[in-house]
């Protein structure tokens, strides 16, 4: 529903960070200079016991919990509450010796050695079952405890493991979705090709680097498995978590677009969406703009697994991080900025990693609020104090939501078939970005979009963009029928509608099921583009669009053309086309063209639907969340290290300092 408060308990939008107590045991002073800071710094929770197995459990079956419940009285004690987290993410060194299944096996079929993290396999009856011991203890000795706010299943989850046990399980995984019926598989990966075909389903491997890769409907399936069975152990720990605290909100960490695991379907089980977000800012290939963008749109990918909601930003760095290529330092004023578009994209907290810098380890140079030299004199100290500030001062945010009119789809498994396919160039495919320069395009029209799935709902959009829609999940084409003929615009491109989610090629003509009947046309050949190629297309109105990378050579029936082709041996045939179908329109552009050309597509869609869009000035980024009675917050960012002058929607003028932002 609208409005939900996963934080009653905090006046504002809610300021916290990872916090490592269990580093500084031995000096009770750090302790009780960091509740100090804390209060200075505004922080209204912390997270916990994120890496801290081995402090709860230093050897198997013996448990030291004390330490976490005096921290969680002093924080309370303090108006700062606990988001509390199950230590799954790294495993102490006495289970790896004790238990060596529960180490991963990596695609060159060898297993790991104990070290680092996030490396457990998730089949392991005997991870699953020493995870369950120290959740239950966790709960013994803290679950009632009234600072306990949330819930935060392990760490960024993540990896694939290729053992006996997880290779039996994907099998059976198989046997399931198939019907026990190995002629079926065969038939649906055509495994025929190159007489790869399977006799039994115990003969199927995981694609091992030295094994069976060359079966798209395979890799496909692998990447599907490792979620499925990702959020089947993820679901281990929840449900002894909702059977012994059923009212504490579970969540947990997510990473952009990571590209192992769907997160669509992870997201299915947890209460609420959180993320960690780690720009490169200031680095030498791109504009600060285009950084924030990039962002926005995973702010966006968040927000929309679960969009009746607010968001978490989970993590990020208030100063620098230690593991980027270039570990630049955020310039002064841009972690207000970054901060404040979290909020404005749908995040109800900021949260950093980490608190305190470690001494040691892999981490000890990572940013945190806390630097080596311990005082709250410090930039990003003070900065950190400044935004705790402004988001006490939100309470009325609290719990609105985003709610956008225009939607981009992003399929996962789309992008896996994208990539595992062998053709175009591996080079410049390019779907995430792709994508994302879509987004980019419709942020600077003032318009928030959501990111969402080829089989999602439609109805809450007037527009919809569908970037090389490769493969189509069942339902997924009759989706986007239905979407345009009650009166929705689409906008397809090249690549659109090949495979089916099996990553077989639809006979007939792409795109296949059905799809040509809704844009009008039909794709013969697609030309790829080196660098060094030039073609453009030309608009019934004289305006040219350049292509590059790739060209479709369509052959259309009952649909307008838009724009032909300028060069080569197509030269004259279509390029982009519009078709009415229902009551909407369907876009089919066959090339990627250059954004300003696809910008004046999708200004000439939201126009015919109606839908507000704004003239900004570039560097201005604009964001709206509404509660359930319509009233609008609007945020303003200057993305650009000028002085930007500009009227706001009630034309009211405003001057916004370099990374200056406006909260209305």
């Amino acid at each position: 529903m609208n409005n939900k408060i996963f934080f009653p308990q905090v006046n504002g939008i809610l300021h916290g960070s990872d916090y490592n107590p269990d580093q500084w045991l031995d000096r009770p002073d750090i302790l009780e200079k960091d509740i100090e800071l804390m209060k200075k710094a505004k922080m209204t929770s912390m997270s916990l016991g994120i890496f801290s197995w081995s402090a709860y459990e230093p050897t198997e079956g013996e448990f030291h919990m004390d330490w976490l419940k005096d921290i969680m009285d002093k924080l309370y004690e303090n108006g700062i509450y606990t988001i509390l987290a199950t230590p799954s993410g790294a495993r102490p060194a006495w289970l790896d010796e004790k238990y060596p299944e529960c180490m991963r096996v990596g695609a060159d079929d060898h297993r790991a050695h104990h070290g680092v993290r996030h490396n457990h396999c998730m089949s392991s009856p005997k991870f699953r079952e020493k995870t369950g011991i120290i959740i239950n203890k966790i709960i013994d000795t803290v679950g009632k405890h009234p600072g306990l706010a949330m819930w935060h299943l392990s760490n960024e989850f993540g990896g694939e493991c290729f053992c006996p046990l997880c290779k039996k399980k994907f099998q059976d995984y198989l046997a399931n979705k198939f019907d026990n019926d190995i002629n079926k598989l065969n038939k649906a990966w055509w495994t025929g090709f190159w007489s790869h075909t399977y006799n039994d389903f115990s003969q199927i491997e995981p694609p091992y680097l030295n094994g069976e890769f060359s079966v798209m409907g395979l890799n496909l399936e692998w990447k599907r498995f490792t979620t499925w069975n990702t959020t089947d152990y993820m679901k281990s720990e929840i449900d002894i978590i909702r059977k012994r605290t059923p009212n504490i909100p579970i969540t947990t960490n997510f990473m952009q677009l990571f590209p192992g695991l769907d997160y669509r379907v992870m997201a299915k089980e947890l209460d609420v969406i959180s993320w960690d977000s780690y720009p490169v800012f200031h680095n030498n290939y791109e504009t600060m703009a285009d950084t924030m963008a990039h962002n926005s749109f995973d702010h966006a990918v968040m927000r929309s697994l679960k969009k009746n909601q607010p968001f978490m930003l989970m993590e990020c760095a208030p100063g620098l991080v230690n593991w980027h290529e270039y570990n630049k330092l955020k310039r002064p004023g841009v972690h207000k900025l970054f901060s404040t578009q979290a909020v404005a994209c749908g995040s109800d907290t900021v949260q950093y990693f980490q608190w305190r810098k470690s001494r040691g380890s892999f981490e000890q140079y990572h940013g945190a609020v806390v630097d080596h030299i311990g005082t709250d004199d410090t930039r990003v100290f003070k900065e950190v104090a400044e935004v705790g500030a402004m988001l006490d001062s939100l309470s009325n945010v609290k719990g609105t939501i985003v709610k956008p009119k225009a939607a981009l789809i992003f399929d996962w498994d789309n992008m896996w078939a994208i990539d595992n396919m062998r053709g175009l160039s591996d080079k410049t495919k390019n779907y995430a970005k792709t994508c994302i320069q879509i987004y980019h395009e419709f942020l600077k029209l003032g318009i928030d979009m959501n990111v969402v799935a080829s089989d999602d709902n439609l109805d809450d959009y007037n527009v919809v963009i569908a970037p090389m829609l490769y493969m189509l999940r069942p339902g997924a084409s009759d989706n986007l029928k239905a979407f345009v003929k009650r009166g929705g615009q689409l906008l397809a491109t090249y690549l659109t509608g090949y495979v089916d989610d099996n990553a077989l090629c639809y006979l007939g003509g792409f795109p296949g099921d059905g799809l040509s009947e809704l844009f009008g046309v039909i794709s013969e050949e697609i030309d790829t583009y080196y660098d060094s190629d030039e073609n453009s297309a030309t608009f019934t109105d004289g305006h040219k669009a350049i292509i590059h990378d790739y060209a479709e050579i369509l052959r259309v029936s009952d649909t307008d053309i838009l724009a032909k082709y300028d060069k080569d041996f197509y030269a004259g045939t279509p390029a982009i086309t519009c078709k009415n179908f229902g009551k909407g329109k369907a876009y089919y552009v066959g090339a990627r063209i250059d954004m300003d050309s696809m910008s004046g597509l999708f200004k000439t869609m939201l126009k015919e639907t109606n839908t507000t869009y704004l003239t900004l000035p570039a560097g201005i980024e604009y964001h709206k969340r509404e509660d359930e009675s319509g009233k609008t917050i609007e945020f303003y960012l200057n993305v650009t290290e000028n002085e930007i002058t500009f009227n706001m929607t009630d034309n009211t003028q405003v001057t916004l300092k370099p990374y200056g932002v406006k909260i209305v």
